[in-house]
Protein backbone atom coordinates (compact mmCIF):
# COMPACT_ATOMS: atom_id res chain seq x y z
CA UNK A 1 0.00 0.00 0.00
CA UNK A 2 1.43 3.30 -0.76
CA UNK A 3 1.39 6.64 0.89
CA UNK A 4 -0.51 9.16 -0.93
CA UNK A 5 1.43 11.69 -2.38
CA UNK A 6 -0.22 14.34 -0.30
CA UNK A 7 1.28 13.16 2.22
CA UNK A 8 4.81 14.42 1.29
CA UNK A 9 3.36 17.92 0.65
CA UNK A 10 1.40 18.21 3.38
CA UNK A 11 4.92 17.37 5.63
CA UNK A 12 6.93 20.01 3.79
CA UNK A 13 4.18 23.08 4.46
CA UNK A 14 4.00 22.09 8.11
CA UNK A 15 8.02 22.30 8.13
CA UNK A 16 7.79 26.03 6.53
CA UNK A 17 10.42 27.69 8.00
CA UNK A 18 12.57 24.83 7.42
CA UNK A 19 11.39 24.10 4.06
CA UNK A 20 11.95 27.13 2.68
CA UNK A 21 15.75 27.79 4.81
CA UNK A 22 17.14 24.09 2.60
CA UNK A 23 15.18 25.00 -1.00
CA UNK A 24 17.08 28.67 -0.42
CA UNK A 25 20.47 26.60 -0.35
CA UNK A 26 19.90 24.15 -3.45
CA UNK A 27 18.46 27.07 -5.52
CA UNK A 28 21.34 29.67 -4.79
CA UNK A 29 23.39 26.33 -6.04
CA UNK A 30 20.90 26.03 -9.13
CA UNK A 31 21.10 29.68 -9.96
CA UNK A 32 25.25 29.69 -10.22
CA UNK A 33 24.71 26.23 -12.61
CA UNK A 34 21.62 27.97 -15.01
CA UNK A 35 23.87 31.14 -14.80
CA UNK A 36 27.61 29.45 -16.05
CA UNK A 37 25.83 27.64 -18.78
CA UNK A 38 23.57 30.75 -19.98
CA UNK A 39 26.83 32.30 -19.82
CA UNK A 40 28.33 30.23 -22.12
CA UNK A 41 25.37 29.70 -24.10
CA UNK A 42 24.89 33.65 -24.68
CA UNK A 43 28.83 33.50 -26.38
CA UNK A 44 28.26 30.89 -28.17
CA UNK A 45 25.26 31.97 -29.79
CA UNK A 46 26.86 35.51 -30.43
CA UNK A 47 29.31 34.08 -32.42
CA UNK A 48 27.35 31.45 -34.04
CA UNK A 49 24.58 33.70 -35.28
CA UNK A 50 27.35 35.83 -36.38
CA UNK A 51 27.51 33.49 -39.15
CA UNK A 52 25.56 32.04 -41.91
CA UNK A 53 25.18 28.36 -43.51
CA UNK A 54 25.70 29.47 -47.54
CA UNK A 55 28.91 32.22 -46.32
CA UNK A 56 32.19 30.70 -46.70
CA UNK A 57 35.18 32.31 -45.03
CA UNK A 58 38.24 31.72 -46.73
CA UNK A 59 41.92 32.34 -44.20
CA UNK A 60 45.82 31.63 -44.28
CA UNK A 61 46.07 27.57 -43.01
CA UNK A 62 46.45 27.24 -39.82
CA UNK A 63 45.16 30.81 -38.87
CA UNK A 64 42.91 30.59 -35.58
CA UNK A 65 41.23 33.75 -36.63
CA UNK A 66 41.54 36.65 -39.23
CA UNK A 67 43.28 38.73 -37.12
CA UNK A 68 46.32 36.34 -37.43
CA UNK A 69 45.31 35.77 -41.08
CA UNK A 70 46.79 36.91 -44.46
CA UNK A 71 45.45 36.17 -47.68
CA UNK A 72 47.62 37.87 -50.93
CA UNK A 73 46.11 39.84 -54.05
CA UNK A 74 46.88 37.20 -56.30
CA UNK A 75 45.52 34.40 -53.91
CA UNK A 76 42.31 36.20 -53.52
CA UNK A 77 41.77 36.97 -56.94
CA UNK A 78 42.12 33.12 -57.67
CA UNK A 79 39.45 32.50 -55.14
CA UNK A 80 37.35 34.94 -56.89
CA UNK A 81 37.47 32.91 -59.92
CA UNK A 82 35.79 29.81 -58.45
CA UNK A 83 32.52 29.04 -59.86
CA UNK A 84 31.06 28.28 -56.65
CA UNK A 85 30.67 31.79 -55.59
CA UNK A 86 27.80 33.21 -56.34
CA UNK A 87 26.33 36.29 -57.94
CA UNK A 88 23.61 39.26 -57.05
CA UNK A 89 20.84 40.64 -58.89
CA UNK A 90 23.28 43.00 -60.82
CA UNK A 91 25.61 40.78 -61.83
CA UNK A 92 28.07 41.50 -59.73
CA UNK A 93 30.10 38.77 -57.28
CA UNK A 94 28.67 38.57 -53.68
CA UNK A 95 32.41 38.46 -52.69
CA UNK A 96 34.24 40.42 -49.85
CA UNK A 97 37.72 40.83 -49.56
CA UNK A 98 38.30 42.32 -45.89
CA UNK A 99 41.19 43.28 -43.82
CA UNK A 100 40.59 42.56 -40.00
CA UNK A 101 42.90 44.59 -37.55
CA UNK A 102 42.87 45.14 -33.68
CA UNK A 103 43.01 48.85 -32.36
CA UNK A 104 42.70 50.00 -28.34
CA UNK A 105 39.65 52.54 -27.08
CA UNK A 106 39.10 53.70 -24.39
CA UNK A 107 35.56 52.45 -22.80
CA UNK A 108 33.33 55.46 -21.55
CA UNK A 109 32.67 54.43 -18.40
CA UNK A 110 36.04 53.42 -16.88
CA UNK A 111 38.42 55.35 -19.18
CA UNK A 112 40.22 52.11 -19.59
CA UNK A 113 41.52 50.65 -23.41
CA UNK A 114 40.25 47.60 -24.65
CA UNK A 115 40.72 46.02 -27.98
CA UNK A 116 38.08 46.70 -30.21
CA UNK A 117 37.82 44.90 -33.78
CA UNK A 118 38.30 47.36 -37.13
CA UNK A 119 37.34 45.37 -40.20
CA UNK A 120 37.69 46.70 -43.27
CA UNK A 121 34.94 46.15 -46.22
CA UNK A 122 33.72 45.68 -49.54
CA UNK A 123 30.84 47.05 -51.33
CA UNK A 124 29.26 43.15 -51.07
CA UNK A 125 29.99 43.07 -47.20
CA UNK A 126 26.83 44.35 -46.34
CA UNK A 127 24.94 42.00 -48.61
CA UNK A 128 26.37 39.31 -47.27
CA UNK A 129 25.47 40.23 -43.64
CA UNK A 130 21.86 40.37 -43.98
CA UNK A 131 21.17 40.71 -40.24
CA UNK A 132 23.70 43.78 -40.59
CA UNK A 133 21.22 47.08 -40.74
CA UNK A 134 22.06 50.55 -40.75
CA UNK A 135 19.84 52.04 -37.92
CA UNK A 136 21.84 55.86 -37.85
CA UNK A 137 23.88 58.29 -40.66
CA UNK A 138 25.18 56.94 -43.13
CA UNK A 139 27.44 54.16 -44.70
CA UNK A 140 30.90 55.71 -45.42
CA UNK A 141 32.05 56.97 -48.51
CA UNK A 142 34.69 55.04 -50.69
CA UNK A 143 37.78 56.73 -50.45
CA UNK A 144 37.09 58.82 -47.21
CA UNK A 145 38.37 58.92 -43.54
CA UNK A 146 34.85 57.35 -42.84
CA UNK A 147 33.75 54.88 -40.52
CA UNK A 148 30.63 52.97 -39.41
CA UNK A 149 30.49 51.84 -35.39
CA UNK A 150 28.44 48.81 -34.22
CA UNK A 151 25.50 49.61 -31.57
CA UNK A 152 28.02 48.00 -28.78
CA UNK A 153 30.89 49.84 -29.92
CA UNK A 154 28.96 53.31 -30.04
CA UNK A 155 27.55 52.91 -26.24
CA UNK A 156 30.31 51.34 -24.62
CA UNK A 157 33.41 53.18 -26.12
CA UNK A 158 34.41 56.87 -26.22
CA UNK A 159 34.85 57.86 -29.63
CA UNK A 160 32.12 55.65 -31.24
CA UNK A 161 28.81 57.77 -31.23
CA UNK A 162 27.91 59.20 -34.47
CA UNK A 163 29.69 62.49 -35.28
CA UNK A 164 32.50 61.68 -33.02
CA UNK A 165 36.14 60.76 -34.15
CA UNK A 166 38.37 58.17 -33.86
CA UNK A 167 42.13 58.24 -33.96
CA UNK A 168 43.92 54.71 -35.11
CA UNK A 169 46.76 53.81 -38.28
CA UNK A 170 48.09 57.72 -37.94
CA UNK A 171 44.38 59.21 -38.99
CA UNK A 172 41.55 60.74 -37.55
CA UNK A 173 38.69 58.71 -38.62
CA UNK A 174 35.04 60.18 -38.14
CA UNK A 175 32.09 58.22 -37.07
CA UNK A 176 29.30 58.76 -39.63
CA UNK A 177 27.19 55.80 -38.87
CA UNK A 178 25.77 53.64 -36.28
CA UNK A 179 24.85 49.85 -37.50
CA UNK A 180 22.60 47.29 -35.38
CA UNK A 181 23.71 43.81 -36.00
CA UNK A 182 21.41 42.07 -33.45
CA UNK A 183 22.92 39.58 -31.24
CA UNK A 184 26.00 39.23 -33.37
CA UNK A 185 29.73 39.57 -33.00
CA UNK A 186 29.28 42.49 -35.87
CA UNK A 187 27.95 44.42 -32.78
CA UNK A 188 31.03 44.60 -31.46
CA UNK A 189 32.95 45.60 -34.81
CA UNK A 190 34.09 49.25 -36.41
CA UNK A 191 33.60 48.55 -40.55
CA UNK A 192 35.68 51.25 -42.79
CA UNK A 193 36.43 51.66 -46.26
CA UNK A 194 39.14 48.11 -46.97
CA UNK A 195 41.69 50.10 -49.25
CA UNK A 196 41.85 52.82 -47.16
CA UNK A 197 42.61 50.87 -43.84
CA UNK A 198 45.29 48.94 -45.32
CA UNK A 199 47.04 52.04 -46.50
CA UNK A 200 46.60 53.31 -42.82
CA UNK A 201 47.79 49.90 -41.41
CA UNK A 202 50.36 49.64 -43.58
CA UNK A 203 48.89 45.64 -44.84
CA UNK A 204 49.55 44.79 -48.33
CA UNK A 205 46.90 41.68 -47.60
CA UNK A 206 43.57 41.03 -46.84
CA UNK A 207 42.89 38.94 -43.65
CA UNK A 208 39.97 36.97 -45.34
CA UNK A 209 37.90 36.62 -48.50
CA UNK A 210 34.45 35.78 -47.75
CA UNK A 211 31.79 34.64 -50.20
CA UNK A 212 28.27 33.33 -50.80
CA UNK A 213 28.00 29.95 -52.17
CA UNK A 214 25.81 29.45 -55.57
CA UNK A 215 25.03 25.98 -54.06
CA UNK A 216 25.15 25.40 -50.05
CA UNK A 217 26.07 21.43 -51.77
CA UNK A 218 28.95 22.48 -53.57
CA UNK A 219 30.87 23.35 -50.13
CA UNK A 220 32.72 19.70 -49.74
CA UNK A 221 33.63 20.10 -53.34
CA UNK A 222 35.22 23.79 -53.21
CA UNK A 223 37.26 23.22 -50.04
CA UNK A 224 38.50 20.03 -51.53
CA UNK A 225 39.85 21.94 -54.56
CA UNK A 226 41.11 25.19 -52.28
CA UNK A 227 43.01 23.39 -49.68
CA UNK A 228 44.89 21.53 -52.36
CA UNK A 229 45.66 24.04 -54.82
CA UNK A 230 49.53 24.21 -54.83
CA UNK A 231 49.18 27.90 -55.67
CA UNK A 232 47.17 28.98 -52.29
CA UNK A 233 47.53 28.33 -48.58
CA UNK A 234 44.63 28.89 -47.39
CA UNK A 235 41.80 26.98 -45.73
CA UNK A 236 38.07 26.93 -46.34
CA UNK A 237 35.32 27.08 -43.70
CA UNK A 238 31.71 27.81 -43.65
CA UNK A 239 30.98 31.20 -41.80
CA UNK A 240 28.94 29.70 -38.61
CA UNK A 241 31.80 26.98 -38.32
CA UNK A 242 34.62 29.76 -38.24
CA UNK A 243 32.52 31.65 -35.53
CA UNK A 244 31.95 28.39 -33.75
CA UNK A 245 35.51 27.76 -33.14
CA UNK A 246 36.11 31.23 -32.39
CA UNK A 247 33.42 30.96 -29.05
CA UNK A 248 34.59 27.26 -28.33
CA UNK A 249 37.77 27.84 -25.58
CA UNK A 250 35.92 30.69 -24.11
CA UNK A 251 32.45 28.85 -23.26
CA UNK A 252 35.04 25.65 -22.35
CA UNK A 253 36.47 27.64 -19.86
CA UNK A 254 33.25 28.90 -18.66
CA UNK A 255 32.02 25.52 -18.23
CA UNK A 256 34.30 24.05 -16.10
CA UNK A 257 34.39 26.87 -14.10
CA UNK A 258 30.78 26.88 -13.98
CA UNK A 259 30.98 22.93 -13.20
CA UNK A 260 33.79 23.31 -10.29
CA UNK A 261 31.60 26.31 -8.64
CA UNK A 262 29.04 23.94 -8.64
CA UNK A 263 30.05 21.17 -7.58
CA UNK A 264 32.09 22.90 -4.54
CA UNK A 265 27.90 24.36 -3.87
CA UNK A 266 26.02 21.68 -4.15
CA UNK A 267 28.11 19.55 -2.10
CA UNK A 268 26.85 22.27 0.84
CA UNK A 269 23.37 22.09 -0.67
CA UNK A 270 23.09 18.48 -0.45
CA UNK A 271 24.84 18.09 3.21
CA UNK A 272 21.77 21.05 3.97
CA UNK A 273 19.19 18.59 2.56
CA UNK A 274 20.54 15.46 4.44
CA UNK A 275 20.32 17.27 7.51
CA UNK A 276 16.78 18.64 6.78
CA UNK A 277 15.68 15.28 6.02
CA UNK A 278 17.76 13.87 9.14
CA UNK A 279 15.86 16.25 11.51
CA UNK A 280 12.38 15.35 9.93
CA UNK A 281 12.85 11.58 10.24
CA UNK A 282 14.22 12.21 14.42
CA UNK A 283 10.76 14.50 15.00
CA UNK A 284 8.36 11.73 13.27
CA UNK A 285 9.35 8.68 15.09
CA UNK A 286 6.22 7.98 16.18
CA UNK A 287 4.58 8.91 12.98
CA UNK A 288 6.49 6.72 11.23
CA UNK A 289 5.88 3.61 13.51
CA UNK A 290 2.21 4.72 13.46
CA UNK A 291 2.12 4.24 9.57
CA UNK A 292 3.75 0.49 9.56
CA UNK A 293 1.42 -0.33 11.94
CA UNK A 294 -1.64 0.78 9.94
CA UNK A 295 0.19 -1.91 7.40
CA UNK A 296 1.95 0.08 5.26
CA UNK A 297 5.27 -1.02 3.70
CA UNK A 298 9.22 -0.26 3.89
CA UNK A 299 8.96 0.57 0.68
CA UNK A 300 6.23 2.81 1.00
CA UNK A 301 8.43 4.75 3.91
CA UNK A 302 10.92 5.28 1.69
CA UNK A 303 9.25 6.28 -0.99
CA UNK A 304 7.64 8.79 1.19
CA UNK A 305 10.57 10.15 2.47
CA UNK A 306 12.42 10.36 -1.07
CA UNK A 307 9.49 11.84 -2.28
CA UNK A 308 9.85 14.50 -0.10
CA UNK A 309 13.61 15.20 -0.63
CA UNK A 310 13.09 15.12 -4.68
CA UNK A 311 9.85 17.68 -4.12
CA UNK A 312 12.44 20.17 -1.77
CA UNK A 313 15.25 19.86 -4.61
CA UNK A 314 12.30 20.53 -7.14
CA UNK A 315 11.39 23.26 -5.47
CA UNK A 316 14.70 24.98 -5.23
CA UNK A 317 15.16 24.31 -8.57
CA UNK A 318 12.59 26.40 -10.09
CA UNK A 319 12.99 29.22 -7.57
CA UNK A 320 16.87 29.14 -8.49
CA UNK A 321 15.65 29.06 -12.62
CA UNK A 322 13.17 32.24 -11.62
CA UNK A 323 16.23 33.58 -10.49
CA UNK A 324 18.56 33.01 -13.21
CA UNK A 325 15.95 33.65 -15.95
CA UNK A 326 16.46 37.48 -14.97
CA UNK A 327 20.22 37.29 -16.00
CA UNK A 328 19.07 37.69 -19.52
CA UNK A 329 18.23 41.50 -18.97
CA UNK A 330 22.03 41.71 -18.65
CA UNK A 331 24.87 42.26 -21.40
CA UNK A 332 28.52 41.81 -20.34
CA UNK A 333 31.85 41.96 -22.23
CA UNK A 334 34.81 40.02 -22.08
CA UNK A 335 37.53 39.53 -24.29
CA UNK A 336 37.64 37.28 -26.91
CA UNK A 337 40.49 34.48 -26.39
CA UNK A 338 41.18 34.10 -30.41
CA UNK A 339 41.12 37.47 -31.68
CA UNK A 340 41.70 39.23 -28.19
CA UNK A 341 39.27 41.21 -28.81
CA UNK A 342 36.54 43.05 -26.73
CA UNK A 343 33.06 41.20 -27.30
CA UNK A 344 29.44 42.19 -25.67
CA UNK A 345 26.95 39.38 -25.60
CA UNK A 346 23.76 38.49 -23.05
CA UNK A 347 23.10 35.67 -20.90
CA UNK A 348 20.74 32.91 -23.12
CA UNK A 349 18.26 30.96 -21.52
CA UNK A 350 17.38 27.34 -23.58
CA UNK A 351 15.09 24.26 -23.28
CA UNK A 352 18.27 22.42 -22.83
CA UNK A 353 19.73 24.56 -19.58
CA UNK A 354 16.01 24.17 -18.15
CA UNK A 355 16.36 20.53 -17.80
CA UNK A 356 19.88 20.10 -17.20
CA UNK A 357 19.10 22.27 -14.61
CA UNK A 358 16.12 20.80 -13.02
CA UNK A 359 17.35 17.53 -13.23
CA UNK A 360 20.32 18.39 -11.39
CA UNK A 361 18.15 20.31 -8.46
CA UNK A 362 16.44 17.27 -8.46
CA UNK A 363 19.48 14.96 -8.18
CA UNK A 364 20.95 16.88 -5.19
CA UNK A 365 17.47 16.83 -2.97
CA UNK A 366 17.84 12.93 -4.03
CA UNK A 367 21.23 12.51 -3.02
CA UNK A 368 20.36 14.23 0.49
CA UNK A 369 16.87 12.36 1.28
CA UNK A 370 17.87 8.79 0.03
CA UNK A 371 20.03 8.48 3.66
CA UNK A 372 17.48 9.99 5.99
CA UNK A 373 15.14 7.83 3.66
CA UNK A 374 16.92 4.49 4.75
CA UNK A 375 16.58 5.21 7.65
CA UNK A 376 13.11 5.84 8.48
CA UNK A 377 12.44 3.01 6.44
CA UNK A 378 14.63 0.76 8.90
CA UNK A 379 13.01 1.57 11.87
CA UNK A 380 11.59 -1.29 14.06
CA UNK A 381 7.73 -0.76 14.46
CA UNK A 382 7.72 -1.78 18.40
CA UNK A 383 10.81 0.69 19.14
CA UNK A 384 9.24 3.58 16.68
CA UNK A 385 5.97 3.57 18.89
CA UNK A 386 7.48 3.61 22.99
CA UNK A 387 9.39 6.74 21.27
CA UNK A 388 6.37 8.66 22.43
Amino acid sequence: MAIPFSYSLRNLWTRRLTTVLTASGMALVVFVFAATLMLAEGLRKTLVETGSYDNVVIIRKSSNSEVQSGVDRAQASIIESQPEVARGSDGRLLLAKELVVLINIPKRESNKPANVVIRGIAPASLLLRPQVRLSEGRMPRPGSAEVIAGKSIARRFKGGGIGETLRFGMRDWTVVGIFDAGTTGFSSEIWGDVDQLMQAFRRPVYSSVSFKLQDVTAFDQFKQRVEGDPRLTVEAKRETRYYEDQSEAMAKFLRIMGITLTVIFSLGAVIGAMITMYAAVANRVVEIGTLRALGFQKMSILAAFVMESLLLGLLGGVVGLFGASFMQLITISTMNWQTFSELAFSFTLTLDILWKSLLFSVGMGFVGGVLPAFRAARMNIVEALRAS
